[in-house]
């Protein structure tokens, strides 16, 4: 998800307008404007909320650049540490860790039910994204990026290494569903169109090879519809490590300037986030109709996709979440996803966190839907 505060000029203290611009995928914030409560936190100081998949607005490109002073970002980790290597002054002031069913499919007559059974087998792969932000067609190959690191982190888990594997590159999926890195934005009704349609399920079903990763709700149906299986589920997998991808651990990045001029906008917003989290711990149960909106899974996969959602959409910046998502972060340099590698260190800014948590606490608690 990311948000735009947009000034009304460059002396106003105060911007007239948030935008932003949601992934299909399950968070706080997403959370949070469903319920109202990020409209009604800033309508008492005048500044309207607004999505840009309702207004039209022809700033969805800066969902992958990150070239707007005043963005706050919570989405997939690949476009916002692809950001910050190519030289976007951002900030990361969260982490979040969101089991969003990762697994890897293949046909019912593969033999393929466990990870140990991967050895020798063909993997797709996903091809490098071709779209209209030339300079950003390695940070947005996001299908590639997953599978890769879901393949890397199955073959792990049974002492395997892409040299037990053979990677079949399939063609860019973003190509077929209208050549644009932007359809990965959610427009309208069918915002969620490209997303869901990532996964190289035909070369599959086709036999051209055995195996493919796939996350999300969207995902499962597609999957049944099909008629492939589950051959291992990833979010099963004990080891923390062997599940980190594109979604986990999950970012939220701002600009230094957001932190240096709108500090205050910025922790009040983390806040609503934080008490959304809240809510949803409390009372799980709650939680389809906004998933399924969120994510355009059917109920049943919502269920099985999400079932541990409330367990991870506090961010945190904690030793162990940054020493995950450190990991990712080397492991885009090393397989060409970022122009250059950067310490994790020095990108990070615990502050607004740690002052948003001190707001919350002194507040009363948000009304019980």
């Amino acid at each position: 998800m990311s948000i735009l505060l947009k000034p009304k000029a460059a002396s106003a203290n105060r911007p007239d307008e948030i935008w932003f611009t949601r992934c299909p995928v399950p968070t706080a914030t997403g959370i949070a404007y469903k319920l109202g409560w990020l409209t009604d936190s800033f309508e008492a100081d005048g500044i309207a909320l607004r999505t840009l998949q309702e207004s039209g607005s022809d700033l969805g490109r800066h969902h992958y650049d990150h070239r707007l002073p005043t963005l706050i970002r919570e989405g997939g980790n690949m476009l916002a540490i692809a950001a910050r290597a190519q030289g976007e002054p951002t900030k990361l002031v969260g982490l979040t860790w969101i089991e969003e069913s990762q697994l890897i499919l293949a046909r019912p007559d593969s033999g393929i039910v466990s990870a140990a059974d991967l050895k020798g087998k063909r993997l797709a792969l996903p091809g490098w994204s071709h779209n209209d932000i030339p300079s950003h067609v390695r940070g947005t190959s996001i299908a590639r990026g997953m599978s890769l690191a879901g393949y890397k982190g199955a073959l792990a888990s049974a002492g395997l290494s892409f040299d037990d594997v053979d990677l079949v590159e399939t063609p860019d999926r973003l190509r077929n569903i209208g050549g644009s890195g932007r359809d990965l934005l959610p427009r309208g009704q069918s915002r969620r169109s490209g997303v869901g349609r990532l996964w190289p399920i035909e070369a599959l079903v086709e036999g051209k090879v055995d195996a493919i990763y796939v996350k999300g709700a969207a995902a499962l149906d597609q999957a049944r519809e099909a008629g492939l299986v589950v051959a291992i589920d990833l979010d099963a997998l004990p080891d923390p490590r062997f599940r980190v991808n594109n979604g986990t651990p999950r970012p939220i990045t701002v600009h230094q300037s957001l932190i240096d001029d709108h500090f205050d906008l910025l922790v009040r917003f983390l806040a609503v986030t934080l008490r959304a989290a809240d809510w949803v711990a409390e009372q799980p149960d709650r939680l389809r109709d906004i998933l399924e909106y969120e994510t355009e899974g059917s109920p049943q996969a919502v269920d099985q996709a999400y079932a541990r959602l409330h367990e991870g959409l506090h961010p945190t910046l904690d030793a162990e979440r940054l020493a995950l998502f450190d990991s990712q972060k080397k492991f885009l340099f090393t397989h060409g996803f970022l122009d250059a590698d950067f310490d994790l260190s020095g990108w990070v800014d615990p502050r607004p966190l740690e002052a948003a948590r001190a707001l919350n606490e002194q507040r009363a608690p948000l009304p019980t839907l």
